[in-house]
């Protein structure tokens, strides 16, 4: 089955639900697919739970959702830097909740999600805070901790190109999370610079296949 290819940002995220897990592709504002979030902040959802790898920069993006109050708990590996100012206030004020995760255990329990693998053992964090109240198994004399994976409703990632069936290439860093979220969601939506014909896309530079892709959205294409 082939993605739909949209152009309308509005459209894309029309169907996502109140309280729905949302898996955001970023790593700070690189990869983020700032223009899907927008829409999601228009579209009215809330009370949704977000998988990134930050918790927002500066007032754009990510931090806007979080700044209208549409999340109720972010699942992130770096909730602070300089400019997290939206999310530092609202977590101070109690009004969002928080689950650190490892980054390498972020990208991990995605990937278990998408694979069909219902646990794994790791040792990080084994003996810190992020581990209390996990089972703890020493395997080959070493600790480890059982993780389970994160599934998403939504994902909400960027791409550079897609081609008319949702076969995607990244552009660099941009790639970063959106490989993996896209493997572990039941909707995965893709924001896009540019759409090409089936065959326009060297099979070799194909990162995500059509086959995890639900929605392309490029402003100006028209659907399939």
């Amino acid at each position: 089955m082939s993605a739909r290819v949209l152009d309308s940002y509005a459209e894309s995220v029309a169907d996502v639900a109140d309280g729905s897990t949302v898996l955001v592709g970023g790593f700070g504002m690189a990869g983020m697919p700032v223009e899907l979030i927008d829409a999601l902040i228009d579209q009215g959802a809330k009370d949704l739970v977000i998988v990134s790898n930050n918790a927002g920069n500066g007032d754009t993006g990510l931090a806007a959702l979080l700044a209208a109050k549409r999340v109720r708990k972010v699942i992130c590996s770096f909730p602070r830097q300089s400019d997290s100012w939206v999310f530092d206030g609202l977590y101070r004020a109690g009004e969002i909740e928080l689950e650190v995760v490892p980054q390498g255990n972020l990208a991990e329990r995605m990937r278990a999600a998408g694979a069909g693998i219902g646990a794994f053992f790791c040792p990080t964090g084994v003996g810190t805070p992020l581990t209390e109240g996990k089972e703890i198994r020493e395997i080959d004399g070493r600790a480890y901790a059982l993780e389970y994976p994160i599934k998403g409703d939504v994902a909400l990632i960027k791409a550079h190109t897609a081609d008319r069936m949702g076969n995607l290439v990244y552009r660099r860093t941009a790639r970063n999370f959106g490989p993996v979220m896209a493997t572990a969601a039941r909707t995965v939506i893709a924001q896009v610079g540019h759409v090409v014909e089936v065959g326009g896309l060297d099979p070799e530079t194909v990162v995500t296949p059509s086959i995890y892709v639900d929605r392309v959205v490029c402003p100006g294409a028209q659907e399939a």
